[in-house]
C-alpha cells in the first residue's frame, strides 16, 4: 500500500508540475491541431471520408507518443538541471518506484492531446464521433497510456545516463508511431516491420483503440497490450537499477 500511495502521490505531483510548464502548455494548444489537420487532409485526399475518425484518433496517439517520449527524457534531463536527480536516486526506495511516476505522469498530461485532437476534429471538420465501441474506447485509452508510461519507463533508463538524451528522443519519435500503426495501417508496411511492430506495445494500444473506434475485437488487444507492458516493467526496472549504478561508478549521474 505504500508503495501504490507513493505511485499515486508522485504521478500527481509531476502531473501537476508539468501542466505548469509554459513549453508544455503551448505544445499541448498548438500540436493536436496541426496533427488533426494533417490527419484530416490526408485521408481526404485519398478518398477515405470514412476513416476521418480514425485518422482523427491516430493522430491523437501521435501526441501522446510524443508526449511520453519526449516528457521521459526531459523529465530526467530537468531533474538532473535541478540538481535533484541524485536525491531521486538517493531515495530508500528501488528507482523504478520513484521514476515510474515520472513517465506515467507524462502519458496523462499526453491524453489532452488525444482529447484536444478529437474535439478540433469535431469542431472545424465536422467529424462525427461514432466510435463503435463507446464503452471499449475509453478503457482501451487507459491501457494505452499505462502501455506508453511502462514504455517511457523502459527508455528511461537509457536517459539517465546518457547526457544528450534528446539526441535519442527525435530519433524515436517517427519510427515508432509509424512502425506501431498509429496512423499508418501496418499492411502498407514492409514485411521486416511486423516482428518489431509486434513486441511494441504501442502497437496493441493503437490497435484496441482502433477496434474500439471501428469495430473489432479490442479486449484480445487490450490484454496483449497489458501483458507487453509488464514485460517493459520488468525490463525497465532491471534496466533502471543496472544504468543507475554505472552512472554512479562512472560518477556521470550529475553530468548535464
Amino acid at each position: 500500500m505504500r508503495t501504490l500511495r507513493m505511485l499515486l502521490v508522485g504521478t500527481l505531483m509531476h502531473a501537476k508540475h508539468l501542466s505548469r510548464s509554459p513549453f508544455e502548455i503551448a505544445i499541448s494548444l498548438v500540436v493536436p491541431v496541426v496533427q488533426a489537420v494533417l490527419a484530416v487532409y490526408l485521408f481526404r485526399s485519398g478518398g477515405e471520408q470514412d476513416r476521418l475518425l480514425q485518422a482523427a484518433v491516430g493522430a491523437g496517439l501521435m501526441g501522446v507518443w510524443s508526449s511520453v517520449l519526449f516528457g521521459s527524457g526531459g523529465a530526467i534531463q530537468n531533474q538532473r538541471w535541478q540538481g535533484t536527480l541524485e536525491m531521486i536516486m538517493m531515495a530508500p526506495r528501488r528507482p523504478v518506484v520513484v521514476i515510474l511516476p515520472l513517465t506515467i505522469a507524462t502519458g496523462i498530461t499526453g491524453t489532452y492531446s488525444l482529447l484536444a485532437t478529437l474535439i478540433w476534429g469535431r469542431i472545424l471538420f465536422g467529424i462525427r464521433l461514432d466510435f463503435a465501441h463507446p464503452v471499449a474506447f475509453p478503457i482501451a485509452a487507459v491501457v494505452c497510456i499505462v502501455a506508453l508510461g511502462m514504455f517511457g519507463l523502459l527508455l528511461a533508463s537509457t536517459f539517465v545516463l546518457m547526457r544528450n538524451a534528446n539526441a535519442l528522443a527525435n530519433v524515436l519519435e517517427y519510427p515508432v508511431w509509424l512502425v506501431s500503426g498509429m496512423l499508418v495501417p501496418l499492411t502498407v508496411l514492409p514485411t521486416w516491420t511486423g516482428p518489431i511492430a509486434a513486441v511494441l506495445p504501442t502497437t496493441w494500444g493503437a490497435r484496441a483503440l482502433h477496434e474500439a473506434t471501428a469495430g473489432g475485437p479490442v479486449w484480445p488487444s487490450v490484454a496483449m497490450c497489458l501483458a507487453i507492458s509488464g514485460i517493459c516493467l520488468g525490463l525497465g526496472a532491471a534496466a533502471l537499477t543496472v544504468v543507475e549504478r554505472r552512472a554512479r561508478v562512472t560518477a556521470t549521474l550529475a553530468l548535464a
